[in-house]
């Protein structure tokens, strides 16, 4: 085989759990290493080691990913109760998505990979919509409770220089339940400029929604800040870019969103963004089809994974010896996305266009009709191996044949 393309600056690998542990290990033996020359820093994120760690292992990951720039993570466990059993955990750890977000401090974005023969729901999406969730505050950090009885509700702010806001926000008659949430200016900046970053990246239009006719001051925060940064850092490189922001209305834009084929980067509220990554996915017909990167306010660091779980039904299944047909490509796409931030920060083109061949290879080979079994039964309701889709092995082989094609190697 011909020179393997050298890579400059390391990547950060995070390992992770089941069935996509599995597949991962595929993916990098056969279809990135035998092309890519790159030090690669690993982590095993597996459950059992980040309890053996007490999570320690998923901080160093994180510090790591700031440090070299580029993460590239495999999906993982968050153990719930049932899990802490099964693994014999020394606790219920969180979220290692999480623990990773609060320290790059970054903005989560979603976004599908388009193949022609999967069905839409929505038929005119032709090409992929970006979600960015600023995933800070809001209704995730509020404070709500239950009132009883007749009573008075008020919220107070005291600052620290003696100045205090206090608001009567109802007078119940009866019993009823209360909410106070919150956000910060520097969460809200961090996320704008993440926004605008990757807007910049991807050469799409920015939009941001919010609800400020309702919430004139808490969302009209959001508007405020989006369009202060927008004009002071970044209209002259949309200009050069050919690209434009722009502020809407929640519902105008899910009304336009509906409308429009694609292409563009959608930034919303935490709430907003939760329900909206999960529509655009099965809007697009599969969510096993979504990619996801967690961009930095600088622009400077990513971390890409796959927005899907561990596939925990197939592995029992792997265990017992069976077949299954698994599907790699959000796997594959963490990889390539995550490689292609690294030859983008190192100015390499030759990088930059092996991950673009190897994420066409994937669109190509399901196009072709060889796909794995969720994505055969979006194109027909009773699909049998061998005729309609192929087993996780058999799909995986697939891929690797036409790289090879499509490389000419």
């Amino acid at each position: 085989m011909p020179e393997k393309i050298k890579v400059a600056n390391p990547v950060v690998e995070l390992d992770g759990d089941e069935m996509t542990r599995i597949i991962w290990k595929f993916i990098k033996d056969k279809l990135i290493l035998p092309y890519i020359d790159v030090d690669i820093k690993y982590y095993d994120l597996g459950v059992e080691y980040r309890d053996e760690t007490n999570d320690q292992v998923t901080v160093e990951a994180a510090n790591a990913i700031r440090q070299y720039g580029v993460g590239i993570k495999c999906a993982t466990i968050t153990p719930d109760e049932a899990r802490v059993k099964e693994f014999n955990l020394k606790q219920m750890w969180k979220s290692p998505n999480g623990t990773i977000r609060n320290i790059l401090d970054g903005t989560v974005f979603r976004e599908p990979i388009v193949c022609k023969n999967v069905p839409r729901l929505v038929p005119n999406w032709t090409a992929p919509i970006c979600i960015g969730r600023h995933a800070f505050g809001d209704q995730y950090r509020a404070t709500d409770f239950v009132t009883k009885g007749k009573g008075k509700l008020t919220i107070k702010f005291e600052g620290e220089d003696g100045n205090v806001i206090e608001h009567e926000v109802y007078n119940f008659k009866g019993d009823g339940v209360a909410l106070a949430m919150y956000n910060t200016d520097e969460s809200i900046k961090g996320f704008a400029r993440s926004c605008f970053n990757t807007a910049l990246q991807k050469k799409w239009p920015l939009y941001l929604s919010t609800k400020n006719t309702i919430l004139k001051k808490y969302d009209g925060r959001f508007k405020d800040i989006f369009e202060d940064i927008y004009q002071t850092e970044f209209k002259t490189k949309f200009d050069e870019a050919g690209i434009t922001y722009e502020h809407r209305l929640i519902d105008d834009m899910v009304a336009s969103a509906l409308k429009w084929h694609g292409d563009f980067v959608w930034a919303c509220k935490n709430y907003d963004g939760d329900v909206q990554s999960d529509t655009v996915a099965q809007g697009f017909g599969s969510l096993g089809l979504m990619t996801s990167t967690l961009v930095t306010p600088d622009g400077k660091t990513m971390e890409a994974e796959a927005a899907h779980g561990t596939v925990t039904r197939h592995y029992r299944e792997h265990q017992k010896g069976r077949p299954t047909s698994t599907n790699p490509i959000a796997s594959i796409f963490a990889w390539t996305r995550g490689l292609e931030f690294r030859g983008k920060l190192d100015n390499n083109q030759e990088l930059i266009d092996f991950c673009h061949a190897l994420e066409a290879v994937c669109i190509e080979t399901v196009e072709s009709g060889k796909m794995t079994k969720d994505l055969a039964i979006t194109i027909k309701p009773k699909v049998e191996h061998g005729t309609d889709y192929l087993y996780t092995e058999e799909f995986l082989d697939e891929l690797d044949k036409n790289l090879k094609k499509k490389l000419g190697k």
